[in-house]
């Protein structure tokens, strides 16, 4: 047996032996399936291609790829090293791997990669750029704090960049200084800096507010430049609006009336026009739609204004045409379309790809991103010509070809006000034999402004295929308010909060148990975010319906989530549409605290301790709840110091994996909700 495979299933076999020997469905066919399936060790070892960028000819494209950190040697975020491809050949060499680098770009007019990373000695992130012949990295441009992001200009030499500087701090006479929340945000500045210079200085763009991207015109007069008043999160995801400068002046010179998010502004090769990837309107949760306006300012126009999808990536490649990336419900596409939303043309369109961006050549060429049920993602390309089929261009998890994988399918459903059809994924337990009736682990995404794509679906807080090795159905289902699907689908859910939206899931449950897949004693759910808000629900509204639940970063009280979340405006404005003073009750109901007296569900819950989305304090909410008013129920909860809205660094994101399938094995694989809560206790090492 393979030495990789013998310490993954060594792990689950002394982190879950009480549990094995309790239960009669532990056997030498389910050690078999153990060794086949997806593993926690494998999840934290994985990696996936992050981003791609193709060079304007088309011979050579530049990708990341992120590297996980040893759990059992440190507790560390993911390394983001760079390759490049050389299309002709298929080659593909590491390039920059010493640290993390981010925004790879190919820089204009040069045979060059520049990219932000942090070398020995610097004492923020820096500029540095490398000849695709190879060599050493050369610091092109550091400035006296972290670069957020930059942007060339055309010649190659000017570069607009932004920045994060905090005011000086309040004086004192006192050996401390308090922390003035919400008074000392960090200002985002812009600035244009020339490199073809010895000695570059950077000069500041007048624009007010917070800046956020940049975007240089192709005939460099001009800079689209996009500001929130504030840089608090709240303003930069519903206030940000756009402005044209003058990039000899660096003054303003037009504006842009845009309103709601703001996710991509592009130039017209002419200069003249901009396409916008945003908002439909100030209420609408998602930037997935197409605008264009003048560059002299005005009021963006939709196009494409029936769209039953959400644009996720658009780019310009000629006066008349529009590049874009799009998610229709499970499916993934890429495509063209006119400025006036007229000619729609499809490249390539995949069921069974999450495309997650793309990059394109002068020639036409492209390079993007994606990954299947069968893999992360990865790169691929495809070539000029017509009817032409990607090539999967990098294998970064070779040893996924010797794991066995549960099937993975696309389901449909209706609704019981039979508003809409529902479409999910459903994975199915290796070996699975029709007619059998199986425990099923719901996993709800977050948002609710998301979507579960046709494409690979496990990860540390998603159970996916480590799941369906241990014997699980896999359940994940895109209910109404999730994007996909055009506005009506997505503003479907909102001023409903857990209601209509939530029934949708209880609904495809039922769908699976009336097929005769899901065991309808043996229920469970999961989620993050939004998604804990919905297992906090299904273990308390619907408890009679779930035999187990983890919930993680989620919400169980609306009212003090709204006084203790960073965006509060948000709230309002994309889900509830009431302000939280003028409903009170209505808050209340809608919060799973309200319905502790129904739970029966064994629930695990965890947070991170510095999480400023959904405050910890709603974690503890429902556990004390839960405590003093069932204290016979099954109930944990954990923190994850130095965590925020999800875990990043490798041992709490592999301690997270481990006790989550720990909880469902303890009490959803045998329904005995009456089961010793599991051993704090967990493995030394592989």
């Amino acid at each position: 047996m393979n030495t990789l495979f013998s310490k993954g299933i060594s792990v689950q076999k002394m982190l879950f032996f009480g549990l094995f020997i309790a239960t009669f469905l532990v056997s030498s066919t389910t050690s078999t399936l153990l060794a086949q399936g997806i593993t926690p060790d494998h999840v934290a070892k994985m990696k996936s291609v992050t981003s791609s960028a193709i060079s304007n000819d088309g011979n050579f494209v530049a990708y990341t790829v992120s590297v996980p950190a040893d759990a059992f040697k440190e507790n560390a975020t993911n390394a983001t090293h760079l390759y490049v491809l050389n299309t002709a050949t298929g080659e593909s060499k590491p390039y920059f791997t010493s640290s993390g680098v981010s925004q790879v770009q190919f820089r204009p007019g040069k045979e060059t990669l520049t990219f932000l990373t942090r070398q020995s000695g610097d004492s923020s992130n820096a500029l540095y750029e490398l000849s695709l012949t190879g060599g050493e990295a050369t610091k092109l441009f550091s400035y006296k704090t972290n670069i957020s992001n930059y942007n060339w200009q055309a010649d190659g030499n000017r570069m607009a960049f932004s920045v994060s500087e905090k005011d000086d701090a309040p004086k004192t006479p006192l050996t401390y200084s308090p922390d003035f929340y919400e008074e000392n945000f960090s200002q985002r500045k812009g600035f244009i800096v020339n490199l073809s210079g010895n000695n570059p200085q950077p000069q500041q763009l007048n624009v007010e507010g917070s800046i956020y991207m940049m975007n240089w015109s192709p005939d460099g007069t001009k800079i689209a430049v996009s500001a929130a008043p504030t840089s608090s999160v709240d303003d930069s995801y519903m206030k940000q609006g756009i402005f044209i400068v003058n990039s000899s002046t660096r003054n303003v010179i037009a504006t842009i009336n845009n309103e709601g998010k703001l996710g991509q502004m592009e130039w017209s090769p002419d200069s003249k026009w901009l396409a916008i990837r945003g908002a439909k309107d100030i209420h609408d949760p998602i930037d997935g739609r197409i605008l264009t306006v003048s560059a002299e300012g005005g009021k963006p126009q939709k196009i494409d204004v029936g769209y039953k999808g959400k644009y996720e990536n658009i780019s310009w490649t000629s006066a008349n045409t529009i590049h874009f990336l799009a998610s229709e419900s499970t499916s993934s596409v890429l495509g063209t379309i006119r400025p006036d939303g007229t000619g729609k043309q499809v490249i390539f369109k995949s069921d069974a790809h999450h495309i997650t961006s793309f990059s394109r050549a002068s020639n036409g060429a492209m390079s993007f991103t994606a990954n299947s049920p069968q893999h992360p993602t990865e790169l691929f390309t495809l070539a000029t010509t017509r009817n032409a089929t990607p090539q999967k261009r990098t294998d970064n998890n070779p040893w996924l070809s010797e794991v066995k994988l549960g099937k993975q399918e696309v389901i449909t459903y209706k609704t019981r006000d039979g508003a809409f059809d529902i479409q999910g994924i459903l994975m199915y337990p290796l070996n699975y034999q029709a007619g059998n009736a199986v425990p099923l682990i719901t996993v709800v995404h977050g948002g609710p402004e998301a979507h579960y794509t046709n494409g690979w679906l496990t990860a540390y807080s998603i159970p996916g295929q480590m799941a369906t090795a241990k014997g699980y159905a896999v359940f994940y289902p895109n209910y109404r308010g999730s994007t996909g699907r055009g506005t009506e689908f997505t503003y479907s859910s909102q001023g409903d909060l857990a209601g209509k939206e939530f029934d949708d899931i209880v609904d495809g449950v039922d769908y699976l148990i009336s097929q005769g897949i899901a065991d309808k004693n043996r229920i469970g759910v999961t989620g993050g975010s939004y998604g804990g808000y919905a297992s906090a629900w299904m273990s308390t509204y619907y408890s009679d319906r779930f035999a187990a639940a983890v919930m993680f970063v989620g919400i169980s009280n609306n009212i003090s989530k709204w006084g203790t979340s960073d965006i509060p405006e948000e709230l309002y404005l994309v889900h509830s549409r009431k302000r939280i003073f003028d409903s009170w009750q209505w808050q209340l109901e809608r919060s799973p605290i309200y319905y502790v007296d129904r739970s029966q569900t064994p629930i695990l819950i965890m947070h991170g301790a510095d999480d400023p989305r959904v405050h910890p304090a709603q974690s503890m909410e429902l556990y004390r709840h839960l405590k003093v008013r069932k204290p016979e129920l099954p109930v944990r909860l954990i923190y994850y110091p130095g965590e925020g809205h999800g875990n990043r660094r490798s041992g709490s994101k592999y301690d997270y994996n481990l006790r989550m399938l720990q909880w469902f094995d303890t009490y959803l694989m045998t329904g005995n909700s009456k089961a010793e809560k599991p051993d704090l206790d967990l493995p030394a090492g592989k």
